[in-house]
């Protein structure tokens, strides 16, 4: 890959103009990248998962764009809290519903990714989403929970999502409608496990520490997910899949050295406003590979 020193060009996407990295991915492939220059790259390290995973000119809300979108090395720490169901319901849009985890809570994750090599350059990002009941299942929340958790796939509706990068929020906001907005987050997994995010005047949100967990490094496509956003784009529902191929990760079950800090921001608001309680479990990726897909429209069931 060419040296890159920090320099951006502005691009045309979705109507706007937004600086990329010049000489970056973006610039070089516009999202349809040459996978056989990816693999010269030694920071996308072994990038066959993404060879049998075909990239098409898909009609989009801002005219046609390749996808999916391929992230070839990202990280990720996060936080799953209970939280009151009252509190869930009264947020989440008609008629999606929260998982139940126990009686009467729900479940909140706090997400932190960041994505050192991918199809729109690197960039960071932060989530606050409720695990929500796939649409259409009935049953006890119990067996849904424990189905979702052996196949590594959840359903959720994504409350904020900020971002690091103009591309990054300016994709997300015109493709996705998804909430997306600038600010500074970073992401470090060392000895320590530390993320972070401001406010969009740079005042600290949301800052979260915990000790390293033991890690576990598995061959490609053996721990493999799928987790799906349920949202709306211009009135209409629509889903949007992630897979997962993980390649280096930690679990800790009711985590007790965690620490979450609100500092009074829109994430710190929002997890208040929530009502978020305890920690039930610690995930910590420090390798995996992510596909995004566009989002697809989809009749919710009952919806006549």
């Amino acid at each position: 890959m060419t040296d890159m020193d920090g320099r951006t060009i502005d691009v045309a996407f979705g109507g706007h103009k937004v600086p990329v990295l010049a000489g970056g991915y973006y610039d070089r492939f516009r999202s349809n990248p040459d996978l056989d220059a990816i693999a010269r790259d030694p920071a996308a390290g072994n990038i066959d998962f993404f060879r049998r995973i075909p990239k098409q000119k898909i009609a989009s809300r801002i005219g046609p764009v390749w996808a999916p979108n391929f992230y070839y090395r990202s990280s990720s720490v996060q936080l799953l809290m209970s939280a009151p169901v009252s509190r869930l319901k009264a947020i989440l849009p008609d008629p999606l519903e929260p998982l139940r985890a126990c009686p009467g809570y729900g479940l909140v994750a706090l997400t932190f990714f960041s994505y050192a090599v991918c199809d729109n350059d690197p960039y960071d990002e932060a989530s606050i989403a409720i695990v929500i009941r796939r649409p259409g299942a009935c049953g006890p929340h119990a067996l849904e929970l424990a189905a979702a958790i052996r196949r590594r796939s959840f359903h959720a509706h994504v409350l904020a999502l900020p971002v690091t990068t103009e591309i990054a929020r300016v994709r997300g906001v015109e493709c996705y409608q998804l909430p997306k907005w600038l600010a500074g987050i970073t992401v470090t997994i060392g000895a320590e496990v530390r993320a972070a995010t401001q406010a969009p005047d740079g005042t600290p949100d949301l800052t979260l520490r915990a000790p390293a967990p033991d890690f576990v490094d598995v061959p490609s496509q053996s721990h493999m997910g799928a987790n799906t956003m349920i949202h709306q784009i211009d009135g209409r529902w629509h889903r949007t899949t992630v897979r997962s191929n993980t390649l280096s990760f930690a679990q800790r079950m009711l985590p007790r050295d965690v620490t979450l800090s609100r500092h009074g921001g829109p994430m710190s608001d929002l997890l208040g406003g929530l009502g978020v309680a305890r920690p039930l479990r610690l995930d910590v990726v420090r390798d995996a590979q992510l596909v995004l897909n566009m989002p697809e429209p989809f009749t919710m069931p009952g919806s006549g």
